[in-house]
């Protein structure tokens, strides 16, 4: 668990990780390089969960690298929702969630904290509209778990 001392906002007690993966932590169904050693060493602190379309066909790959089970979302059926829904299942009080894409913003919105990525597959305006921070890419936007006074000098008020 991380404990965050923000001045101005308060103490946030974060326990979960929600990660969506495509354009996330992978560009075109592969995986960023950086990525699985710094999910490594989240996982001593938080609860990770990968959320997922598996739009390119990867994901058991993905999940065999990382030592994890995705979530998969249901096809045909509204994605941001299932975020949404995905994370009040864990606890909107303790997650952390990170992505990208306007499927993210509901699961923004539920989230204690939303970091946005700006990576190589762009970002959609609306998520960022709902993201309290926003990472230039994913290995910054991990860096701020692992070195959480980063995260409570941009957020501090």
């Amino acid at each position: 668990m991380l404990h965050l001392e923000v001045p101005g906002l308060g103490t946030l007690h974060l326990r979960h990780l929600v990660l969506d993966v495509n354009g996330t932590l992978a560009l075109d169904g592969e995986l960023l390089p950086g990525v699985p050693d710094r999910l490594y060493r989240l996982r001593q602190h938080l609860n990770l969960h990968l959320i997922t379309a598996d739009t390119h066909g990867r994901q058991d790959q993905i999940d065999r690298l990382l030592g994890l089970t995705a979530v998969r979302l249901v096809p045909g059926q509204a994605e941001a929702e299932q975020k949404a829904e995905f994370v009040r299942s864990l606890d909107d009080e303790g997650v952390v969630a990170i992505g990208n894409g306007a499927n993210d913003t509901l699961m923004f919105r539920k989230a204690t904290l939303a970091i946005a990525v700006l990576g190589p597959e762009g970002l959609a305006a609306v998520a960022l509209r709902e993201a309290d921070v926003l990472a230039p890419d994913i290995l910054a936007a991990l860096d701020l778990l692992l070195h959480p006074g980063r995260l409570i000098a941009t957020l501090r008020r």
